[in-house]
């Protein structure tokens, strides 16, 4: 007795030559009319590998034993010659049914309607002629009740002839193997033959024209990427190329291996940003440069463009001064003048062991980037708006003299547009004008660069960062709302020693803020009117309207819904780069 599965079955003959054991179900008695199988076997239990050598002998493709399979009808089935009626059977008597047994490939929808199974067992699709051949059973549609009953009784012929019986009789070599019945040896295949739904001569075929077919769409891939990329980087080079030659620029163009030079095989780095990394340099001549490397520009080289277009034409004493550029293939630098001060953020937001601006050099930078951003907007013979105005785009000289730099984001219009047109919002959140989410506010125009600035300069005056404006849903203040309500009261702002001279320049600071972050882009002063406003007097200044952070049509929630949604796109649209002093050894003033 064989314990197989979760059946047990009768060891009815073994033949260790050929690697093979036939069994019969424990249900299958020879002398008894009962001789039917108590446990279910499908052939998706076994491997499929047919005993002895029929694949040598045979065209024929082994895919599994056929299964005997008794039903249980509720009515009888005479339109099937495969169903054979098992009604007469004594053991089945009184079953309230009609047994039949099918000898098939059985599968659900040759089940007549009203049937159950009742169990499904395997019968041996060869059968053995004179104890060595092996020989087909066909016409098993036209079976009766005493072929079924002696194919139970004959049982099931398995081979335990396997992968690993093969290695051993094929010297180690992954190959498979059958018993052939001239030699009565385990023979060899001259191919690695599976026998699962083909023939052993044609087995490698299906193989070798799969790989040959993914060989070759992996290499047309490849080189469809390639081209895709290089005429990519090539239309890149040329649209760049193409405006360096068209455009008289006073910038020097140097050779990467100068940049190389200039900065000691890049060895200080000054800043990384959202387009490259800065590195510290010096001219031949003498004097100190900032040298960005652009690694990761965009495809076409926009922001490379952008800068050489707006930089390398502006000379402006509070705009920093493109020196050079170098251009050879995906090698993209640009060479400025150095800012030993590095940028006005570590300046305005106080840091312990630093030592704050005065209030008077507070004002005397503010006035200064206010004169760089209106020479920016009327100054040149194109109105350029930078979109990134904030306290890491501010650099300072050896003398805390202000210089707007970045232009990485700038846009260049005719001075006569109004209003210009993007595609995308651009900028770094909590200095980005309203009109840049809300269409209904008003048009983009070079107020949005108004309201950057006076976000900037409300940190400046205050010496901290901005809160949320929707204070009714935030734990936090917003304080320019928290300075306007101060002022209208007519309430002195309290500032960390300050004199009755500073109170006054801080409120005058204050209230031009209040003007350029109004909500509609029409409520705000130009920049050379802002420039006005600064260096005016204070009893001259009017009180702006209260500021208001949301477009009336909007309710609040949905203004902060969309804050939420913007804060982790704004890190990735920002443009943090630092032309100054080195990394990790910042200096203070």
């Amino acid at each position: 007795m064989l314990s197989l599965l979760a059946g047990k079955y009768h060891v009815r003959e073994i033949d260790y030559r050929r690697y093979e054991i036939r069994l019969t179900d424990a249900g299958v008695l020879e002398d008894t009319a009962c001789s039917f199988p108590r446990y279910f076997l499908y052939s998706e239990n076994f491997s499929h590998y047919p005993p002895t050598d029929v694949l040598s002998t045979t065209d024929w493709f082994y895919d599994g034993y056929p299964s005997i399979v008794l039903l249980n009808c509720s009515n009888p089935v005479t339109d099937d010659p495969r169903y054979v009626q098992m009604d007469t059977d004594p053991c089945h008597s009184g079953a309230g049914g009609h047994i039949y047994a099918l000898y098939s490939y059985l599968s659900l929808m040759d089940m007549k309607f009203g049937c159950s199974l009742k169990v499904a067992t395997l019968a041996n699709l060869f059968k053995k002629k004179n104890g060595t051949h092996v020989e087909y059973v066909d016409d098993v549609g036209n079976a009766s009740y005493a072929d079924i009953r002696k194919w139970l009784k004959d049982g099931i012929w398995l081979s335990w002839l396997n992968q690993d019986n093969c290695r051993e009789h094929c010297n180690g070599r992954e190959m498979g193997c059958y018993f052939n019945q001239t030699t009565q040896q385990v023979q060899c295949n001259s191919e690695h033959c599976y026998f699962v739904n083909n023939t052993c001569d044609g087995r490698n075929v299906i193989p070798i024209f799969l790989l040959a077919r993914f060989v070759f769409g992996i290499t047309l891939l490849l080189g469809l990427l390639i081209y895709k990329w290089r005429r990519r980087h090539l239309s890149m080079y040329e649209s760049i190329e193409s405006f360096l030659l068209d455009n008289d620029l006073n910038p020097i163009r140097y050779e990467y291996k100068e940049i190389k030079k200039m900065t000691g095989g890049f060895k200080v780095k000054l800043g990384q940003g959202g387009f490259g990394s800065v590195y510290k340099g010096k001219l031949r001549s003498g004097p100190d440069v900032a040298i960005k490397m652009l690694s990761k520009s965009k495809s076409d080289g926009q922001d490379f463009i952008n800068e050489v277009a707006t930089i390398g034409r502006i000379h402006h004493v509070n705009v920093v001064r493109l020196i050079g550029y170098c251009f050879e293939g995906e090698k993209r630098a640009l060479v400025y003048e150095y800012m030993p001060n590095g940028s006005l953020d570590k300046y305005i937001f106080s840091k312990e062991g630093s030592v704050p601006l005065t209030y008077e050099k507070t004002y005397e930078i503010s006035l200064g980037v206010a004169h760089g951003i209106a020479y920016l907007h009327q100054g040149c013979d194109v109105q350029i708006l930078h979109f990134d105005i904030k306290p890491h785009n501010i650099l300072l000289d050896e003398n805390f003299i202000p210089k707007v730099s970045d232009f990485g984001l700038a846009k260049l219009y005719p001075v006569d547009n109004s209003i210009v047109t993007l595609t995308a919002a651009r900028g770094t959140l909590g200095y980005m004008a309203p009109e840049l989410f809300y269409k209904n506010v008003g048009g983009v125009s070079y107020k949005a660069d108004v309201y950057s600035f006076g976000m900037l300069l409300m940190e400046m005056t205050s010496r901290r960062k901005n809160s949320n404006p929707c204070v009714e849903y935030s734990s936090q203040h917003y304080f320019p709302l928290w300075i306007y309500d101060q002022f209208k009261e007519e309430k002195d702002v309290e500032m960390e020693d300050a004199s009755e001279e500073d109170m006054t320049l801080t409120k005058r600071m204050f209230i031009v803020a209040l003007w350029c972050i109004q909500l509609k882009p029409s409520d705000r002063p130009s920049m050379n009117k802002v420039v006005e406003m600064l260096e005016g007097k204070i009893e001259n200044l009017e009180m702006p309207p209260r500021p208001s952070f949301y477009p009336y049509e909007m309710s609040r929630p949905n203004v902060i819904n969309s804050f939420d949604q913007t804060t982790t796109w704004s890190d990735s649209t920002s443009s943090d780069t630092n032309l100054g002093e080195p990394i990790n050894n910042a200096r203070h003033a």
